[in-house]
């Protein structure tokens, strides 16, 4: 019987390793079992850290907010809890940009919020 060596199907695997290990530093990019250990543990932090991507915006957006709303004279969870109240359907994300892009348009919503609180 003939010996069956698989080079094709081996080269196949060893090369897609090899590529996802592009721009890797060191023995990491170019020994393939270095390389796996590598590629796995990049695969497993790029997954946690889309997920954790979200959180670190949230609270971007919260501080911008949080800073806009004391130059205009109120506390962040005052705003927020004023907004709420007032049935202002504005999310964190576009409160942020309008803190950023137009400090005055944020500035007449911080001041219908301050009536409603009243």
């Amino acid at each position: 019987m003939t010996r069956v060596k698989c080079a094709v199907s081996s080269r196949r695997r060893r090369k897609r390793i090899l590529k996802r290990a592009k721009g890797f530093v060191g023995d990491r990019k170019n020994h393939i079992r270095l390389t796996k250990d590598a590629v796995m543990k990049a695969l497993a932090f790029n997954y946690a850290h889309r997920k954790k991507k979200k959180g670190n915006f949230r609270r971007l957006w919260i501080t911008r907010i949080g800073i806009a709303a004391k130059i205009n004279g109120i506390s962040y969870s005052k705003l927020m809890n004023s907004l709420k109240k007032s049935n202002y359907a504005v999310n964190r994300k576009i409160l942020s940009d309008l803190a950023i892009r137009d400090p005055e348009g944020f500035s007449v919503l911080v001041d219908r919020a301050k009536q409603a609180l009243v």
